[in-house]
């Protein structure tokens, strides 16, 4: 495949810094020591400016090229880790218990690093790159809080570019959805408050288990039912807690789960729909049940003609064969949020790996390492080209 020569002789320097993040992760919001790495391999590569502290953990490098071009093209990784315990068996496995690189972030974090070292020794581009290395994308709000935090105000950017790493045992065969590619994200928390009593003596009871176990098999009939069948939706209750004792009868329950969906009236019907389910369930049986939603990530989409650069991009290095469309799924993830405010485009890596994301037997092929960073310096060679 044909990545930049100058990153490929740089693979054994990346791929000790991808090892080193690998052993050493962070889970969102902590990452002081990925950040501290981060900046200074930045500063010691001759980034013109280096910022931290961005959005609490965050990292922003400003590249200029050779030119006086005033686009400004940026770039972005995630550096969070999971509070998932490794299982791998890896030389470089985590050394903080209960925190993993489990979906790949160390590798992106490398991947953008060995385009931004690429970059600046050749500085082959004619305008301006932006690095946004971000804290927290699982769920926490890291790009939220880099954008609070003046991102795009003091960093700004014409265009902004992501990826990820798909284990999908064939490396190097690079993906993108155009439009709606991920879905957007709510988070529910439901307490359901009865009348606790002996369980012997269920009679004198008002039983909230009882109500809660309903509530989850009726809030399916919301998407078989209120959802029309060519909208993509998914609602899961992923948590049910009662109770404590073999021999009484819960005062409480509770549910908690996630909404996916694709377009936001979507959202709304279902929240409204289960709101009301809630209600007629509180009523029926004489409690309270308290139902509370928080939007955790926007719907992904994608800017198509956009898209078409970061395939193009990816075609350089893996070779049009090897570029595919993707269709939309269900997944979620917090750059939707930059490209809220900026328009850019998300593509997908595959690399040898076959354990799936998230798991903690994950290991992340570190085959992809340069070609992830070929395609971000693509990026910005493609998007800010120096004049013939």
């Amino acid at each position: 495949m044909p990545n930049l020569p100058e990153i490929d002789a740089a693979t054994p320097e990346l791929t000790a810094i991808f090892r080193d993040l690998h052993a050493h992760p962070e889970i969102g919001m902590e990452e002081v020591r990925t950040s501290a790495i981060v900046a200074a391999r930045l500063r010691e590569w001759g980034v013109d400016e280096v910022h931290e502290g961005v959005g609490k953990t965050g990292v922003v490098g400003i590249l200029r090229g050779r030119g006086q071009g005033n686009r400004r093209v940026g770039l972005r990784a995630d550096m969070d880790a999971l509070p998932i315990h490794e299982a791998t068996g890896l030389p470089h496995a985590s050394t903080n218990a209960g925190k993993m690189h489990a979906c790949g972030h160390d590798g992106h974090t490398t991947m953008l690093l060995g385009a931004a070292q690429y970059l600046a020794a050749s500085r082959n581009f004619d305008g301006t790159a932006v690095f946004i290395f971000q804290p927290a994308e699982e769920g926490l709000g890291g790009a939220r809080a880099m954008i609070a935090d003046g991102l795009f105000q003091r960093f700004p950017v014409d265009e902004v570019y992501g990826m990820h790493n798909q284990p999908t045992g064939e490396r190097g065969r690079a993906s993108l959805c155009k439009g709606a590619a991920m879905a957007g994200a709510s988070f529910f928390d439901i307490t359901v408050t009865g009348k606790g009593s002996h369980a012997a003596m269920p009679q004198q009871s008002r039983d909230a288990l009882v109500v809660a176990s309903s509530l989850v098999g009726q809030f399916q009939t919301i998407l078989s039912r209120n959802v029309a069948a060519l909208d993509q939706a998914v609602l899961s209750v992923t948590q049910i807690h009662a109770g404590a004792a073999y021999n009484v009868l819960p005062e409480t329950a509770t549910l908690a789960g996630t909404l996916r969906f694709f377009r936001p009236e979507i959202r709304d019907l279902m929240q409204a729909r289960m709101r009301a389910l809630c209600n007629g369930a509180a009523l029926a049986h004489d409690m309270t049940i308290d139902v509370t939603f928080r939007e955790i990530f926007d719907v992904l989409v994608n800017d198509a003609d956009l898209s078409e650069a970061w395939t193009q991009a990816a075609a350089d290095v893996v070779g049009p064969d090897n570029v595919a469309d993707q269709p939309p799924v269900a997944g979620s993830e917090d750059f939707a949020d930059m490209l809220q405010l900026v328009p850019g485009a998300y593509g997908n890596v595959g690399h040898a790996g076959t354990v799936p994301l998230h798991n903690p037997g994950f290991v992340l092929d570190e085959g992809i390492l340069p070609i992830g960073a070929s395609i971000y310096a693509r990026l910005i060679e493609r998007r800010l080209p120096v004049a013939a």
